[in-house]
Parts: C-alpha cells; structure tokens; sequence
C-alpha cells in the first residue's frame, strides 16, 4: 500500500527564549513547543493530508499564538482540502482568523505568522507558503525549493534576509495574501522538505542537500537540527521531512 512518511520536529534553538513555530502533520500538531525527538508518523496514500510549518513573527506580539490559530485551522480543514482553490480559501481563512484574534487585544496588535506546507493528495502534490519559510524538493543533485519567499533581495555580501513582504497578519489594519501554489506529480520515492528560516538562514542549501542525500528520516532531521544547531542556532527550529513511499 501507498503510504507517506513525515518526520518532523521543533526546538527553541540556541538564542530565543521561547519557541514561537508550530507545525501541523495531518491531524497532529505542536504548537510553540519542544519535541525531544524526530517524530516520525505514517498515513495512506489517499486521504487529503497537510504537513505544515508557522514561524511566528519575532519581534512583535503573539507570534506563538499566531502560528498555532494557523496550523490548528489548518488540521481541521485538512480532510476536506482536495485541490488548490481550496487550499487557498483555507489560508485565506487562517489570515481572517489571525486578525480577528488580535482585533480589540492590544497585546496581540500586529501579532503574524509565516506559513509553509505540502497537500499531499492521492495523485497530486501542492506547495504552498505565504511568507519566508520553505518547501523543498529533494533530488539527486540537491534541493529544488518549490515554495516562493515574501521576502526582498539580500543585501550584497548576505545571503539572507530576515525581512519579509507578506504573512498571515502582522499588521494592524487587515492585508489580504496572495498565497505561493505549486502542484506535482505524487511519485514514490520522492521525498520534501518543509521548514521554518531557522534552518535555511544557518545552513546554506547545499549543506542541507548534502545531509538529505546522506540520511533518511529520523536521522536527516536529527542532522539538519545539529547542522542548525552547530551554526548557532540563532532561531526556533522546526521541520518537516515527507517521504512518498510505495
């Protein structure tokens, strides 16, 4: 039988204090926690099933709160989510919901998050992110992001940027998105990678192709986390390996 695996898990790093990503694998979620382990979990091939990361905005309110109203309404549609139009009703939904969590609650104003994730279907497979956080392609030669970052150009000697020009809130007054949505084949053997920045902004993409070349499953996210972790850790740390297994 035709199965998919996912692999995830999620860490404060080694700088904030707590721990503002979610992430939701079908109908399980962690919301602004710590796994102790990779969690590896196994659906059939078939059933609609969501594997998705929030990274909650640093650097203002409630981004833990953010992240987790996402991937919660996002488990819940799950189920129902067989094509892209409704895939994007469903994030267009999860930034009505972030903003009227933060209506009227001074303490959340501007609360936001980014989202990124996979629909895995019975024949097909979409990409979707609004903001900076990742979906990747792993192939032979290395990683193929799907995903589109909301973010500007580096500045010239960086290869990153923290800033971003979209997410599910962030602002006070009411921003619509526009969501990034790409579609594939399902294949079996094919595997992908979710995750926040606090992976890509350490670890440049051939580090991360390299270790996803070399390991599978547990212990690729264990390797990606110390990859992180090893160059400082500087954010919350959360992924997703998904494999298509046959």
């Amino acid at each position: 039988m035709a199965y998919v695996a996912v692999t995830a898990l999620s860490h404060v790093g080694l700088v904030r204090e707590h721990n503002e990503d979610s992430l939701a694998v079908g109908p399980w979620t962690l919301c602004a926690t710590v796994t102790q382990n990779p969690q590896t979990l196994v659906f059939p091939l078939g059933r609609p099933l969501v594997v998705a990361v929030a990274d909650g905005l640093g650097g203002q309110p409630g981004g833990e709160v953010a992240s987790a109203l996402v991937v919660r309404r996002l488990s819940s549609l799950g189920p129902a989510l067989d094509a892209a139009e409704p895939l994007g009703d469903a994030l267009d939904a999860c930034n009505r919901e972030v903003y009227a969590a933060a209506d009227g609650r001074p303490d959340l104003a501007t609360m936001g998050t980014t989202v990124a994730g996979l629909l895995v279907l019975a024949d097909s497979l979409l990409a979707f992110n609004v903001g900076d956080s990742k979906v990747y392609e792993v192939t032979p030669d290395g990683l193929r992001q799907m995903s589109v970052d909301d973010s500007p150009p580096p500045e010239p000697g960086r290869r990153t940027t923290s800033a971003v020009t979209q997410t599910l809130g962030g602002t006070r007054g009411f921003s619509p998105v526009s969501p990034h949505l790409t579609t594939r084949a399902v294949s079996a053997g094919k595997r992908y990678l979710v995750c926040s920045d606090g992976l890509t902004d350490p670890v440049p993409d051939e580090t991360l192709g390299d270790l996803l070349q070399t390991y599978d499953d547990g212990k690729a996210a264990f390797e990606l986390w110390k990859a992180a972790i090893e160059a400082g850790g500087p954010d919350n740390i959360t992924l997703a390996l998904v494999r298509i297994g046959a």
